[in-house]
């Protein structure tokens, strides 16, 4: 069940791989996502010492939160993830020129994770030529349903 999407994600890139990745979270962190207050837009995935860091992400607090945490809104998050995937990630990143970008936050088995996308960017050309196949499907359902009103 996904709680915030990156939408910006799909169209700004080309998603090859998808991982899923654990995070380490502070308790008020943790509370605001469930709550739906977070942000993944402008977020990006470094690697940092051979680990993966999340940076960018924007976590409001919630009103509520307690007054002895100071919560920093958009704080470096480390990801975990099995240290294969991360050595397989590193070498695509350097080698092949992709980049990491998150896609969603969702809960799995109670907890919150993160899709990481291993990504390529679009130009501006490979955007165009989306949104144009898009419209196409969207006219093209509408052209199926009214066919399918006159002939019922």
């Amino acid at each position: 069940m996904s709680i915030i999407d990156n939408r910006k994600a799909f169209h700004d890139y080309f998603i090859e791989e998808r991982h899923e990745a654990g995070l380490v979270l502070e308790g008020w962190e943790v509370k605001a996502i469930r709550a739906g207050r977070a942000n993944i837009k402008e977020a990006y995935v470094i690697i940092r010492n051979g680990e993966l860091w999340l940076l960018g992400s924007h976590i409001s607090p919630l009103a509520e939160a307690s007054k002895h945490v100071n919560p920093d809104p958009v704080r470096t998050r480390k990801l975990l993830l099995k240290l294969a995937d991360i050595h397989k990630l590193i070498g695509k990143v350097e080698r092949a020129g992709y980049t990491l970008v998150p896609l969603n936050f969702h809960f799995n088995k109670g907890f919150i994770k993160l899709e990481i996308g291993l990504a390529k960017g679009k130009k501006q050309y490979d955007k165009r030529a989306t949104e144009k196949e898009r419209e196409w499907k969207r006219d093209h359902q509408r052209i199926m349903k009214a066919g399918l009103k006159e002939r019922g």
